[in-house]
C-alpha cells in the first residue's frame, strides 16, 4: 500500500478511529493486524519473511536475557545476525554476487553457469532487517531488555507507518511507547496531520513533478548532453530529498496522530557546510545505525590514522551496498567515504585558506562551504540515479559538453520537448524548488507549524489550502509514483 494512494486515504482514518475506540491494552492487536495488512497489499507471500525475522529475534533475545555472560550469549546473537542477513542476502544480493562471480569465471575461461533466483525484492526488507538487528545487538550488549510480549515485539518490527522506508527506530525508543495509553488529543492530531500534509506535498507535488524531467533524461541519457544533464542532476538532488523526506514526514505524522513519536530523519541536509555535517542531517536514523553498529565496531577513530580512514571507507562501502545490489550504489558510497577522508587529510590547508576569507566576510565562507558540499553531494547522486555504471560514466563525461549551444534556447527547448516538457514545466519545477528552500530557511529558527500556530487563523488556513490545492491540481496525475526508497 502506498501512502500516496486512495487505498491509504481509506485505510488510515479507519485504523485511527478503531485505535482510539479500543481499550489501550488491546491496541497492539489492531496495530499488528493493520501493519500486516499494510504490507500484504504489496505481496501476501512475503509477510512470512517478517514473521520469520520476528520469531527468530524474539527467541534469540529472550534466550540471551536468561544468560549472565557475553560468551554464552554470543551463539544466540550470531544465530540472529546470520538468520537475518541470510534472508537479506538471498533476496537482495544473491543474484548480484552470482552475476559478478560468473563474470570473473568467464574472464578466466571457466564457463560455469551460476544459479540465479527469479524473485521479487521484498519491499522494505533492508529497513526492517536493520531495525530488528539493532534490537538483538542491543539486548546482547545489555542496552535494552528483551521484550517478553511477542505480540508487542511483532508490532515493533512491522509498525506500518515506518515499515517499508523508515525511520529505522531503536527498540529503547519505540518499544516502550506501545505500552503507553494515548488519549485523543486535538493538538497532537493536528500537528501530525500538518506533518503529513507537508510530506504529501513534498512527494506528490515537488518530487513527482521533478521526476518527469529526471526520469525522461536519465532513462535515455545517450540522447542528452551538457545543460540538460546538469539540470536533470540538480533536479534529482531535490527530487530524492523531497521523495524520501516526504515519506519520513508522512510516517512521523501518521504515528504522531496515534501518539507515537518517531525520530526525525532529515534536518535541512542541503544547508550542510561539510560532508560530515551532511550525514548528520541526511537519513539520520540510517547514518547513526552505521555509526553505532559498523563504524564503532570497527574501531571508529580510536585507532591509528590509516585504520581510521579504512573504517570510514568500509562503513560507506557497506552503506552503498545496503542501498542496492549494483556497482553504482557501491561507488556512490565509496565517493562519500572518499570525500570524508579527503576532508580529514586536507583540513589544515583548507582552514588556512578559508581563514583568510572568513576574516574578509564570514558569510562568504559559509556560502562557499554550503555550495561546495551541495556540488559534491549532487555529483555523487549521479551514480545513485544512473541505471547502470556506463550511464553514470556517460553523464559525467558529458556534463560540460556542447556548452556552445547553451545560448541556443530553441535547441534546449527541443531536448525537453522530447520528454513532454515545455518552458512552463521547467519554470513550475523551479518555483517548487524555491518553495522548498523557503520552507527550509523558515525552519532554521524552529518548527514551522509551531510558528504558524501563532499566526492568525486565516494565515494558517491559507497555507493549508495552498498545499491541498497543490496536491489536487499541481501534482502530475498520469500515474501513482512509488517512493524511491521502496526499492531498498
Amino acid at each position: 500500500m502506498l501512502f500516496n494512494s486512495l487505498q491509504f486515504i481509506v485505510f488510515f482514518p479507519i485504523v485511527i478511529a478503531l485505535y482510539f475506540l479500543m481499550p489501550y491494552k488491546k491496541r497492539w492487536i489492531l496495530l499488528l493486524a493493520a501493519s500486516y495488512y499494510f504490507y500484504m497489499c504489496w505481496n501476501v507471500d512475503y509477510i512470512i519473511l517478517i514473521i520469520a525475522s520476528t520469531v527468530i529475534d524474539y527467541i534469540c533475545s529472550n534466550k540471551m536475557s536468561k544468560l549472565n555472560n557475553q560468551k554464552s550469549k554470543k551463539p544466540w546473537l550470531i544465530a540472529s545476525v546470520i538468520s537475518n542477513l541470510s534472508i537479506l542476502f538471498g533476496f537482495k544480493y544473491f543474484n548480484f554476487f552470482s552475476e559478478n562471480i560468473q563474470l570473473i569465471f568467464n574472464n578466466y575461461n571457466i564457463f560455469y553457469e551460476m544459479p540465479f533466483f527469479n524473485v521479487l525484492l521484498p519491499v522494505g526488507i533492508s529497513f526492517y532487517t536493520f531495525q530488528t538487528l539493532s534490537y538483538t545487538i542491543d539486548v546482547y550488549n545489555n542496552k535494552t531488555p528483551a521484550q517478553k510480549h511477542l505480540g508487542v515485539f511483532a508490532v515493533y518490527v512491522s509498525f506500518f507507518p515506518q515499515l517499508v522506508a523508515g525511520p529505522i527506530e531503536r527498540s529503547n525508543h519505540l518499544l516502550p511507547q506501545f505500552f503507553k495509553e494515548y488519549d485523543f488529543s486535538y493538538e497532537r492530531v493536528k500537528s501530525g496531520l500538518e506533518k503529513m500534509l507537508w510530506g504529501f506535498f513534498k512527494k506528490i507535488v515537488i518530487a513527482d513533478n521533478l521526476a518527469i524531467l529526471v526520469d525522461g533524461i536519465y532513462n535515455n541519457v545517450d540522447s542528452y548532453s551538457g545543460i540538460a544533464l546538469i539540470i536533470a542532476t540538480i533536479f534529482f538532488t531535490f527530487q530524492i530529498y523531497c521523495d524520501f523526506s516526504g515519506y519520513s514526514d508522512i510516517a512521523i505524522g501518521t504515528a504522531k496522530v496515534m501518539g507515537f513519536e518517531l525520530r526525525e530523519n532529515f534536518k535541512r541536509p542541503y544547508f550542510s557546510k561539510s560532508i560530515r555535517e551532511f550525514w548528520q542531517r541526511w537519513h539520520i536514523t540510517l547514518s547513526t545505525w552505521f555509526r553505532d553498529y559498523v563504524y564503532i565496531s570497527l574501531g571508529g577513530n580510536r585507532v591509528i590514522k590509516w585504520r581510521w580512514h579504512y573504517n570510514i571507507l568500509i562503513t560507506f562501502l557497506i552503506s552503498g551496498l545496503w542501498h542496492g545490489a549494483n556497482w553504482t550504489f557501491i561507488i556512490w558510497g565509496a565517493l562519500h567515504g572518499f570525500y570524508l577522508i579527503t576532508a580529514l587529510i586536507f583540513s589544515k590547508p583548507k582552514d588556512k585558506i578559508f581563514k583568510i576569507i572568513r576574516n574578509i566576510n564570514p558569510r562568504i565562507n559559509k556560502i562557499l562551504d554550503v555550495s561546495l558540499t551541495f556540488m559534491l553531494v549532487a555529483f555523487a547522486w549521479i551514480f545513485f540515479r544512473a541505471n547502470s555504471l556506463s550511464d553514470a560514466i556517460y553523464v559525467i563525461t558529458n556534463l560540460f559538453s556542447d556548452f556552445d549551444s547553451i545560448t541556443n534556447t530553441n535547441a534546449i527547448k527541443m531536448q525537453f520537448r522530447g520528454i513532454g516538457l515545455y518552458t512552463d514545466d521547467i519554470i513550475k519545477s523551479c518555483i517548487l524548488i524555491i518553495m522548498l528552500i523557503t520552507y527550509s530557511l523558515y525552519e532554521r529558527d524552529g518548527n514551522v507549524w509551531r510558528k504558524l500556530s501563532k499566526k492568525p487563523r486565516w494565515c494558517r488556513w491559507l497555507i493549508y489550502y495552498i498545499l491541498i490545492f497543490g496536491i489536487l491540481f499541481v501534482a502530475p496525475h498520469s500515474t501513482v509514483n512509488n517512493f524511491i526508497y521502496f526499492q531498498f
